[in-house]
């Protein structure tokens, strides 16, 4: 067994190099994009091989038992997954600029990135004509430019102006400005360009409403996220981010607030948004769909440092949160961000508290094989007689009062590891696991003498096609009539995907009276 003391997941981008690989699904398959962790807490088995539907360009998907699927593709694509067709857009077809595709022939297009002309954006001339809107002058910088803006414009081309923002009140949904930049100053890509196509998503169908979509690159909120967003483009791999046409002046306020003054009265009942897909060509956490997951966050006692995200935990009251046991250190200072999916920036949905003591179980235990009594709790310290505050995207999740049988799928959720970043990905991540019976994960082929009843394994024994997600002392929670019960702490395991190596939790069933120990006599 290895001990997860930071371990990051990444089920988008192994369900991505899946779904448009041309291996055969019945293979396990890692990304090429990047190395699965060493060691992980969690396997998933997909259930249903046309759900999401893996087959390309308007393909027809058919499941072909438990493990195959066979894409019946409209002319002119061909291919298992319907992903070879007339190639209009090969490379260096548009230069400098990108290529899209459009209904009329020659069926692509090219936009051209300034100072490159078209019609296939190679050559360029520097402020001639002048790329910079809304009187802005434009500067020369070498063989590039800068925009001076008028005073209420800003972006590249000074074509954001002071009314160009969207309304609070929607979160963006109805946004129809002209920003086509994101948070960090990444151009947008079109929505009809190749690229977002060739990666397996389609903006004009993935989504239930497209209204605001169309062949230009402006920010969009079609799926009902907490602003409008858009996709960008890092060399060959397809991401997106958040854009910020923000009114000036005047904070943004959280787009969701509590509908009376009593907090915290119901637990484990989730308000997520609509579901999406989009990011990697995989799922992404919906917003409000795990409210009760907390970012844990450290730096040294006294340190003026930054805090970095080390391990998950999980809500369960206003003032109490869960994690598990070998994520705490004395040495370190510790706060919890809530109600955020995007860690290392602020979000007007986000709440940062500081834990003001963090109790590790009596006897916990640490061995060469596994890690025992392994949970934790979190007192989250005050204000004004709160600490964490009810929301739509911050919610407690139930403590169990019963088991779950075996083979009840249940949720994990995390930051998963990427190839860019030690600590895991910027967005909120999780999939299902199926709770494997104790006889199972403590027989000789798989766990041993190793798990004892404070523990179990969830995952799925045959490995294979399998992905790995969430975050030490992160929570696994499972759904009994539409409540949502904390049934797991994510532990420990033995590396990721391989075979009758599933993913160990502590069983916080057996904790609770010592949880209503520590709560209570606070």
């Amino acid at each position: 067994g290895v001990i997860k003391f930071v371990n990051h997941l990444n089920v988008v981008y192994t369900l991505f190099d899946w779904f448009t690989s041309d291996l055969d699904v019945s293979q396990s398959y890692h990304s090429e994009l990047f190395e699965k962790p060493s060691s992980s807490p969690c396997l998933v088995h997909i259930a249903g091989q046309c759900n999401p539907n893996p087959c390309l360009n308007d393909g027809v998907c058919e499941e072909k038992g438990k493990r195959r699927f066979k894409c019946d593709c409209p002319k002119p694509f061909k291919g298992k997954k319907c992903q070879k067709g007339p190639k209009r857009c090969k490379r260096g077809t548009c230069g400098r600029g990108e290529c899209v595709l459009t209904s009329k022939p020659p069926f692509y297009a090219c936009k051209c990135k300034q100072p490159f002309l078209p019609p296939d954006c190679k050559s360029l001339r520097v402020c001639q004509p002048n790329p910079c809107k809304n009187g802005g002058l434009c500067v020369k910088d070498g063989m590039d430019f800068d925009c001076l803006c008028p005073e209420g414009f800003s972006g590249r081309f000074c074509n954001v102006g002071p009314d160009d923002c969207y309304k609070l009140k929607d979160d963006g949904e109805s946004y129809r400005g002209n920003v086509s930049e994101t948070d960090y100053g990444e151009e947008c890509l079109y929505w009809n360009s190749h690229f977002i196509l060739e990666k397996g998503s389609d903006p004009f169908n993935d989504f239930e409403d497209d209204d605001g979509l169309g062949p230009h690159n402006f920010c969009r909120n079609p799926d009902g996220d907490t602003q409008p967003w858009c996709f960008i483009r890092r060399g060959r791999v397809l991401l997106w981010d958040h854009c910020a046409p923000k009114p000036s002046g005047a904070p943004r306020q959280p787009t969701a607030s509590p509908t009376s003054d009593k907090q915290f009265t119901t637990c484990g009942n989730p308000q997520p948004k609509k579901a999406i897909t989009r990011i990697y060509g995989g799922l992404k956490a919906v917003p409000g769909a795990q409210p009760w997951q907390l970012s844990l966050q450290v730096r040294p006692k006294g340190s003026s440092q930054a805090y970095r995200h080390i391990c998950g935990a999980v809500l369960i009251d206003s003032c109490w949160a869960l994690t598990a046991g070998h994520c705490i250190d004395p040495k370190d200072q510790m706060q919890v961000v809530a109600g955020s999916l995007t860690l290392g920036k602020d979000v007007p949905i986000g709440q940062t508290i500081i834990v003001e003591k963090a109790t590790r179980h009596e006897n916990y235990k640490e061995t060469s094989t596994a890690v025992y009594n392994d949970i934790a709790v979190l007192k989250l310290k005050s204000t004004d007689g709160r600490c964490a505050r009810e929301s739509q995207f911050v919610k407690a999740a139930c403590l169990p009062d019963s088991p779950f049988p075996d083979g009840t799928e249940c949720t994990i959720s995390g930051w998963g590891a990427t190839e860019d970043s030690d600590y895991g990905s910027n967005h909120l991540l999780d999939a299902q696991v199926l709770l494997i019976s104790q006889e199972s994960c403590s027989s000789s082929k798989v766990y041993g003498s190793a798990i004892d009843n404070t523990m179990f394994c969830a995952g799925y024994l045959q490995g294979g096609v399998d992905s790995c997600q969430g975050d030490s002392g992160g929570p696994l929670t499972c759904n009994k009539e539409s409540s949502h019960f904390i049934y797991g702490i994510v532990s420990w395991g033995d590396q990721c995907g391989l075979k009758n190596k599933p993913g160990v939790y502590a069983r916080v069933s057996h904790y609770l009276d010592w949880i209503k120990s520590k709560t209570q006599a606070a």
